[in-house]
C-alpha cells in the first residue's frame, strides 16, 4: 500500500473535520441572504414548557383529532405515536414547571386517555375514539390546570387547523 505525503494526508484529516464557528462564518461569507451574525450563535437555546407545547404537542394533538374525525385510522394511529413521543420528550426535557413535576402530571393527566384512543383505533371505533380523545383533551386541561395556567384551554375541533393538508383516508 503507498503511503501518502504527510502534507497530503493532514490536508485530507483537515477537509473532513467538522467546521468550527469561524470556519462555519467563513463558508458563508458572500452567500446572498446569509446574515453571518445569525450563523455564529453564542446563545444555547432551551425551549420552555410553553414553546414545547405550543409547537410540538398541541399540532401533534390536533391531527390526531383530525384524523379520527376523518376515520383515517392509519394516520390516527402515526399521529398517536407521534403525540406519545412528544409527551416522553417534554417529560424529559422540562423536568419542572414551578412546583409541578411534569413527566408525572403527564402520565397522571394522559397516559390512560392514550391507551384507550389506542385502542379506539386499534378497533376502528369511532364512537371510542371520541369520547377517548375528549377525555385526551380533558386530560390536557387539567394538567394545565395543576401546573397553575387555568387559562390555557385546550377544546374539541371546529375546523381544519392544516387547511393544506389532507385528512381523508385513501381509498385502498
Amino acid at each position: 500500500m503507498t503511503r501518502l505525503p504527510r502534507a497530503i494526508l493532514a490536508a485530507a484529516i483537515a477537509a473532513a473535520a467538522p467546521l468550527s464557528g469561524s470556519a462555519q462564518q467563513q463558508q458563508h461569507l458572500g452567500q446572498p441572504g446569509v446574515d453571518n451574525e445569525e450563523v455564529d450563535s453564542k446563545a444555547s437555546y432551551h425551549p420552555g414548557l410553553g414553546e414545547l407545547m405550543t409547537a410540538f404537542v398541541q399540532p401533534r394533538h390536533i391531527k390526531l383529532g383530525l384524523a379520527g374525525a376523518a376515520r383515517n385510522w392509519d394516520y390516527a394511529a402515526y399521529e398517536l405515536g407521534e403525540l406519545r413521543e412528544t409527551f416522553d420528550d417534554v417529560g424529559q426535557l422540562v423536568i419542572k414547571h414551578g412546583k409541578l413535576e411534569i413527566a408525572p402530571a403527564i402520565a397522571a393527566t394522559v397516559k390512560s386517555p392514550i391507551e384507550a384512543l389506542d385502542g379506539a383505533i386499534k378497533a376502528q371505533d369511532p364512537a371510542a375514539f371520541d369520547k377517548a380523545y375528549g377525555d385526551l383533551t380533558a386530560g390536557c386541561n387539567a394538567c394545565h390546570q395543576s401546573a397553575d395556567h387555568p387559562m390555557i384551554v385546550i377544546k374539541a375541533l371546529n375546523g381544519a387547523a392544516f387547511p393544506d393538508q389532507e385528512f381523508q383516508p385513501k381509498p385502498k
